[in-house]
């Protein structure tokens, strides 16, 4: 039976083909234009029936010139570690620096840009996401699709946005097809995500979802059980703890809308630490 072609699908079964691949990971062209397969069959099978060229002589074969030693291959200058590539950072430019020339983590050759950071770095609250997402990826800036629109939602009715929070994340390329990150992609950034936080200094973090939260707070209860609670972070780079709340991600909202009830319970805890914080008499009961 011949392979059905697109003119042989229907438009509705067109879009669930399309959706399907979506889902699948298959969010990014390789090339402008299709490659036809089939043509490539054919000229595999007509070069297999071509006859073989009879072998050269032995004696014309030691006359010929040998063959260039193969180079070796050329692999990428190994940074210092981590943690020391990190630590050399004096401000968040710098940071940003070493990231780019960081080759530690896999994810930067299959990611389109690095992700760093998005909002005001003078901040007194600052986000901690999961990873980028595809438009992450195209722009080069965390929280610019979809969650990141229910996210300005969400900072807006607790009277903040983009310019009063910093936002970031514990990876800075985006996993493909959106998977969940590993452990050794999370251990490889999190050195970078501690100095991040140590330079920024914010009053208080704001910890989306279990991928952070785990990360920052080295905790290993489901965000379920986490969220809502204050914990404090602490590094050796700062001079003080800083409040942290875990809270649901905002993709995991669009999934789970009954959930907003809790996160808004959330939000109206940040709001009520921040002017707490200010007075000075905020105090952290985990």
């Amino acid at each position: 039976m011949p392979a059905a072609t697109d003119s042989d699908l229907s438009e509705t079964e067109l879009l669930a083909a399309l959706r399907w691949l979506i889902e699948a990971g298959a969010d990014e062209a390789i090339d402008e234009t299709s490659v036809d397969r089939f043509a490539g069959s054919e000229r595999a099978r007509a070069l297999a029936a071509a006859p073989v060229p009879a072998p050269a002589p032995i004696a014309a074969l030691m006359e010929m010139e040998p063959a260039a030693t193969p180079r070796a291959p050329v692999t990428p200058q190994r940074n210092p570690s981590a943690r020391a590539a990190a630590a050399a950072a004096r401000n968040l430019a710098e940071l940003e620096a070493a990231l780019r020339d960081f080759d530690g983590c896999p994810l930067k050759y299959t990611a389109t840009n690095l992700v760093f950071a998005d909002g005001n770095p003078e901040a007194r609250v600052m986000l901690v996401g999961e990873a980028p997402g595809a438009e992450e990826d195209r722009m080069g800036k965390p929280f610019v699709g979809l969650s990141g629109q229910l996210l300005d939602r969400m900072l807006a009715t607790i009277g903040l946005d983009r310019s009063s929070v910093y936002i970031t994340n514990v990876l800075f390329w985006r996993p493909p097809g959106n998977r969940q990150p590993t452990p050794a992609e999370l251990a490889a950034c999190l050195p970078f995500v501690e100095r991040h936080i140590e330079l920024v200094a914010p009053d208080l973090l704001v910890l989306l979802g279990a991928a952070s939260t785990r990360a920052l707070l080295a905790r290993t209860e489901g965000i379920t059980r986490l969220r809502g609670r204050w914990f404090t972070f602490e590094s050796a780079g700062m001079p003080r703890p800083v409040p942290a709340l875990p809270t649901y991600h905002p993709a995991f909202l669009l999934r789970q809308p009954a959930q907003k009830r809790e996160a808004w319970r959330d939000l109206l805890s940040i709001s009520e630490a921040l002017t707490k914080i200010k007075d000075g008499s905020f105090i952290v009961k985990s």
